[in-house]
C-alpha cells in the first residue's frame, strides 16, 4: 500500500511539473482553388521547443492540412520570412495562404481599412502549408521562467542554480537555424508526416535561412527535401554593406536602378515601353563591361574614358553626372531613391523602386522618412494577420502578434564562434553543399526587378559562380518578376508566381 500510494504522489508530481502552451484553436474549412473543392484543417497552434529536455520556447505556427489525403502523397511546405525579426504574415498574407489582403494591382497600398478576400493563387491547391513565427516574431516567445517547474536549488540570493537565461538566445544566426530544424522535426513527427515530399519556401532573409536549410535539415535533422523555394533573398551579407573596394554590390544594383528610371520615364537610354528583363539584362552587359572599369580602375583609368562611363551611367539611371562623378560611379540605393523623382518632391521605395511616396524631408539629406514599400505597407498586414487569426480561425489570444520586431533586428548575432579574419556571411555555399548532398531535390530562386535591398542581379551573379555539376545545374531555376521585394503584391506577377509553382511542384514531387 505504501509504495502504490508514492508512486501515485510522483505521478501527480509529475503531472504537475508538465508544461502546457497556450491553447490554440483547430477549425474546419473549404474552398475552391483550380476548379477543385478543397477540405482542410486550419490549426493555429504553439510548438514547444526543449532544452536539456526541459521546456524552452513556444514556437507559434499556422498549418492548412488538406483532410481526406494521403499524408505520403500530399506535400508540405514549410514557410518563413525574414528580417530577422519578421513573422511569416507576409508571406502567408500576400500570396501563399488561403485568405490574403488586398492591394493595389500595381503592387501600391490601397486606403484604409484592410481589406481579406480569398485568395485563388493560394499554394494549398498542390501543398499543405505551414507558416512559421520565428522566436521573437509573431506570437513565439521564449518560455517564462515564472510558468516552468522549478527545478534545483537556490543560491544565497534565493536565486536558481541554473544560470541567468540569455532572453537574446534565439536571435543568432546558428541558433535561429537550429530551432527552426527543429520545429520542422518535431512537426513532422507530431502529425506523421516523415513520408510527405517536404518543401521549404523563404523570403529576404527567409531566404537566406531557406538555403541554409537545404544542407542543414537534411545532414542535422533526417529530413529529405523535393524542392526549396527561395524569394527576394540575401543569400551574401557582404553585397548588403557596400564600401569602396566591393565592386560587386554597386554593379549588382545598377540594373535594378535602370529599369526604375525607365518606369519614371526618368532613363535617357530605356524608354517606358521596354520590357523590364530586357533593360535588367542590357544594364547588367553594361555594369560588368563599362561601369567594371570605372570602379575597378579607379584613379588609374584615362580620364576621357571615366568620364564618358559617367556620362553613360547618368543616362540610363537618371542621376546627375556631376553627382556620379564625385561619388566615382557608386550610388547607394537609399541616395538613388531621394533623387531620382526629387524635382517632385517623391521619394521611391527602397524594396520595390517602381513604388513612390511624397518626401516628408525635402530639405534634410541624411533623413529618408517611411519607405513607402516597408513601412507603408506594415498597417496592411499587421491588420490582416490579426483578423485572420482571431476572427477566421477562431484563435483567442491576448498576445501582441510582433509583425516585425526592432528588438530581434537590432539584437542579432553571428554565433558561428569563426576566426576573427573568417567574417563573410552567406547561404550560397550550403545551397551547394545541399544540392550535392541530394542530387533530386528542386531548388526556386526569385525576385522582383524593382527591388533595390536585395537586387535580382545579385542572385543572377551567385548562380553564375556556383560551379554547379551540369546534372545539378538543371535542379536550379533562376527566374523574375516584376514587382519589388514583395513581387506578388502585383497581381500580374502573384498569378504568374503561382503559375511557376504549380509547374515547379510537379516536377520536384
Amino acid at each position: 500500500m505504501k509504495e502504490e500510494q508514492e508512486k501515485k504522489e510522483g505521478q501527480k508530481e509529475d503531472k504537475k511539473e508538465e508544461y502546457a502552451p497556450p491553447k490554440g484553436s483547430v477549425t474546419p474549412h473549404s474552398c475552391v482553388l483550380a476548379g477543385r473543392d478543397i477540405e482542410y484543417e486550419a490549426r493555429a497552434e504553439w510548438l514547444v521547443l526543449r532544452k536539456k529536455d526541459k521546456p524552452h520556447a513556444e514556437m507559434f505556427h499556422i498549418a492548412y492540412l488538406e483532410k481526406g489525403k494521403d499524408p505520403g502523397a500530399r506535400p508540405i511546405t514549410f514557410v518563413f520570412n525574414g528580417g530577422p525579426g519578421a513573422a511569416s504574415a507576409y508571406l502567408h498574407m500576400g500570396a501563399l495562404g488561403p485568405a490574403r489582403v488586398v492591394f493595389q494591382t500595381d503592387g501600391t497600398t490601397p486606403k484604409p481599412p484592410m481589406r481579406l478576400v480569398h485568395n485563388d493563387e493560394s499554394w494549398l491547391v498542390f501543398s499543405d502549408l505551414v507558416f512559421i513565427d520565428p522566436i521573437g516574431t509573431g506570437f513565439s516567445r521564449m518560455i517564462d521562467e515564472d510558468d516552468l517547474p522549478k527545478k534545483g536549488g537556490a543560491d544565497k540570493d534565493g536565486k536558481g542554480t541554473e544560470g541567468k537565461r540569455d532572453e537574446h538566445e534565439f536571435f543568432k544566426l546558428n541558433r535561429d537555424l537550429e530551432s527552426l530544424g527543429e520545429f520542422v522535426s518535431k512537426f513532422l513527427s507530431k502529425h506523421k508526416r516523415w513520408e510527405s515530399p517536404v518543401f521549404v519556401a523563404g523570403e529576404s532573409y527567409g531566404g537566406f535561412r531557406t538555403a541554409c536549410m537545404a544542407k542543414r535539415l537534411q545532414e542535422g535533422f533526417g529530413v529529405g527535401l523535393n524542392g526549396v523555394v527561395i524569394i527576394s533573398p540575401a543569400l551574401e551579407f557582404m553585397p548588403l554593406d557596400p564600401n569602396d573596394y566591393d565592386l560587386d554590390a554597386w554593379m549588382d544594383v545598377f540594373p535594378s536602378m535602370a529599369a526604375a528610371a525607365a518606369l519614371h520615364g526618368r532613363s535617357k537610354r530605356f524608354g517606358k515601353s521596354m520590357p523590364v528583363d530586357e533593360i535588367v539584362k542590357a544594364a547588367g552587359e553594361f555594369a560588368a563591361a563599362k561601369m567594371y572599369r570605372l570602379l575597378a580602375h579607379g584613379d588609374g583609368l584615362a580620364p576621357g574614358e571615366g568620364k564618358e562611363i559617367v556620362r553613360e551611367m547618368s543616362e540610363i539611371i537618371g542621376i546627375p553626372e556631376d553627382y556620379l562623378k564625385d561619388a566615382a560611379g557608386r550610388i547607394a540605393h537609399w541616395t538613388f531613391c531621394r533623387k531620382l523623382l526629387k524635382d517632385r518632391n517623391m521619394i521611391c521605395g527602397l524594396y520595390d523602386a517602381s513604388v513612390t511616396a511624397i518626401n516628408p524631408f525635402p530639405d534634410r539629406e541624411w533623413e529618408f522618412g517611411p519607405d513607402p514599400t516597408l513601412s507603408g505597407t506594415e498597417r496592411v498586414f499587421a491588420a490582416g494577420i490579426n483578423t485572420h487569426l482571431r476572427k477566421n480561425l477562431s484563435l483567442d489570444s491576448e498576445r501582441d502578434y510582433h509583425l516585425l520586431s526592432d528588438e530581434v533586428n537590432k539584437s542579432w548575432q553571428d554565433d558561428r564562434k569563426q576566426h576573427f579574419f573568417m567574417r563573410q556571411i552567406g547561404a550560397t555555399d550550403e545551397l551547394r553543399y545541399g544540392m550535392a548532398l541530394n542530387p533530386h531535390m528542386k531548388v526556386f530562386i526569385t525576385h522582383g526587378y524593382y527591388d533595390l535591398v536585395t537586387p535580382c542581379s545579385t542572385s543572377t551573379r551567385l548562380v553564375r559562380q556556383m560551379r554547379l555539376d551540369p546534372s545539378l545545374r538543371k535542379n536550379l531555376t533562376l527566374r523574375h518578376f516584376k514587382g519589388g521585394h514583395m513581387f506578388y503584391t502585383w497581381e500580374e506577377s502573384r498569378l504568374a508566381f503561382r503559375d511557376a509553382m504549380t509547374a515547379f511542384y510537379k516536377e520536384a514531387v
